[in-house]
């Protein structure tokens, strides 16, 4: 079932360009809380509590889902400030050539780059509060972003953000395929089926969250390369142009993109989890 009315909200409240909306970087965060250390949930809330330090009064920061769409927030109202953050949210691989995350992130300028950084900053204890608060609110949101598999995969296209579409019946003139990823097809997959906000087995928690941000980082443009890219444009998209008209996303193709949604935002919860307790554990 499509929800017009929250999706409309979703979009409303994010720029196009940016991942998940607040339900699904929420949700992230709250996964990833469930999963970690008694240790270091204590040690995490602690610097959630102090994190008012880095004294953006436009972007709230009481709560770690507050910090977990900080970095969205701050982008739009800060820009002068945190404009050096924005290359941080995305990688760009083109799902039509060769997987080179080397070459997606010179001098650091990526998601999955600073995704690392942000874990050795969180466990220098000597950094200041300010700058520990916000490689915590980089790391949940940057992790989220990651994730979603227009962040890694693109076409010439920035990200499916170039692609008109229409979700179902629902295609409002802004709506793009990026946009379905990050709205609407994000809230179906949170809403639809077992809560996925929920402590897990921790051997099943401990195999999700294994392997590297590079890792995760192909993985994810997999997903793109081989699932959004053809399920959205049909196969052989590589040899054609970027579409200029309305592609359209039919029930058959939404609901087989929902598990794969729900894989993602499980993933990264999960994930996120691990680096948590890497860092302040």
């Amino acid at each position: 079932m499509i929800r017009p009315l929250l999706a409309l909200l979703l979009l409303a409240t994010s720029a196009p360009a940016l991942a998940y909306g607040q339900y699904g970087h929420n949700s992230v965060a709250q996964i990833a809380l469930k999963n970690v250390s008694a240790k270091t949930r204590a040690r995490v809330l602690a610097l959630v509590r102090q994190a008012a330090a880095v004294d953006t009064p436009d972007c709230a920061t009481k709560t770690l889902n507050d910090l977990s769409v900080w970095p969205d927030c701050v982008r739009a109202r800060y820009k002068e400030r945190y404009d050096y953050a924005s290359p941080w949210h995305y990688q760009t691989l083109d799902v039509c050539g060769m997987f080179d995350l080397a070459a997606a992130c010179r001098d650091d300028n990526c998601v999955s780059a600073q995704i690392d950084r942000d874990v050795k900053l969180l466990q220098d204890r000597r950094l200041p509060v300010k700058q520990r608060a916000e490689a915590l609110a980089f790391l949940v949101h940057f992790v989220g972003d990651l994730h979603m598999p227009l962040h890694s995969g693109s076409h010439n296209d920035q990200g499916g953000n170039a692609i008109k579409a229409a979700y179902g019946s629902y295609a409002p003139d802004r709506l793009n395929l990026h946009g379905i990823w990050d709205g609407v097809l994000a809230e179906r997959a949170i809403t639809e089926g077992p809560n996925l906000v929920r402590r897990y087995p921790r051997a099943e928690a401990r195999a999700v969250a294994a392997g590297t941000t590079a890792d995760w980082s192909h993985e994810s443009y997999e997903i793109a390369k081989n699932f959004v890219y053809p399920s959205s444009l049909g196969e052989g998209f590589c040899a054609r142009p970027t579409p200029t008209e309305r592609v359209t996303l039919n029930e058959a193709a939404i609901e087989a993109a929902v598990p794969v949604q729900r894989l993602q935002i499980k993933r990264a919860g999960l994930r996120l989890a691990r680096l948590l307790d890497q860092a302040f554990g």
